[in-house]
């Protein structure tokens, strides 16, 4: 889809299209599939495990897969394609990964250059497709132990921030590791470093929590990805490693091509978040 026939879709909301955290992984990637959902994933398919994608050339594969491995709390890996595939079985029957993420960023020499709602155009047989754990996936079980998260309240995507924590090199790739935000009361933020901790395939518990300044972010209300949004007096801000991690690693390796997910608009698989954690 070019970016004028995407832009005409860009008023269309997850309601106008039937989309609500009690839909399916399915019903998602099939309404990014037709090109009528181009927003962010916050919030949907509140069951399913949310992934964040990393596609390269094969010639950078292997030094990708070992930032992973060095990189556990940012980049959880979840799976790898063979070159060329576009499908990814273990995470959904049918799946599309040229399409069915409402909306990608095409880099190159380390610039990003566009961000189209498909691949078609852009699909080579020596691409390998990465698709790492997304924060996404914890929040159903933060809601489900009665928290409030402010940007699905509001209908926002997820704030994000690069931070001054370096990530351990591996090849080409370096760089700092992002992070996501959410306020939550003194209450809440010990309870929700108990529930993630038990989530390392989605990031696991929070590596900060307080004064954003310490790791680096100079202003909370302007994040570097997603949407800002208010922190209270009773409330900390509370911050978790992110898989848009790659995307800081990429902006420093310079590839000459490689497309990732934009921030917050994932791939929703048909694995189930309460099957995370378990052995």
């Amino acid at each position: 889809m070019n970016a004028s026939t995407a832009a005409s879709f860009s008023v269309m909301t997850p309601a106008d299209l039937g989309l609500s955290a009690a839909s399916t992984g399915r019903d998602v990637r099939l309404a990014a599939r037709s090109g009528g959902f181009l927003g962010h994933t916050s919030g949907l398919a509140a069951e399913y495990v949310q992934v964040n994608l990393a596609i390269l050339p094969t010639e950078l594969a292997g030094d990708f897969l070992r930032y992973c491995q060095r990189n556990p709390k940012p980049c959880p890996l979840l799976g790898v394609s063979e070159p060329g595939e576009w499908t990814l079985p273990d995470l959904a029957e049918d799946l599309d990964l040229r399409a069915d993420v409402p909306r990608y960023r095409v880099w190159r020499h380390g610039e990003l250059v566009a961000e189209p709602s498909d691949l078609h155009g852009l699909w080579r047989k020596d691409l390998v497709t990465f698709a790492l754990g997304c924060s996404f996936s914890f929040e159903h079980a933060l809601l489900a132990d009665g928290m409030r998260l402010r940007h699905v309240d509001e209908g926002r995507n997820v704030a994000m921030y690069r931070t001054n924590i370096p990530t351990r090199a591996a090849g080409v790739f370096h760089g700092p590791m992002v992070v996501t935000m959410r306020p939550l009361k003194a209450a809440d933020a010990i309870r929700a470093v108990q529930i993630t901790t038990r989530t390392p395939e989605v990031h696991g518990a929070p590596v900060h929590l307080g004064d954003p300044a310490l790791i680096g972010i100079r202003d909370i209300m302007k994040p570097d990805y997603g949407d800002a949004v208010e922190i209270r007096s009773d409330e900390l801000p509370v911050f978790w490693a992110c898989g848009v991690t790659p995307q800081a690693a990429i902006a420093a390796a310079k590839p000459a091509f490689c497309i990732t997910h934009a921030p917050g608009h994932m791939l929703v698989t048909d694995r189930l978040n309460q099957q995370l954690g378990r052995s």
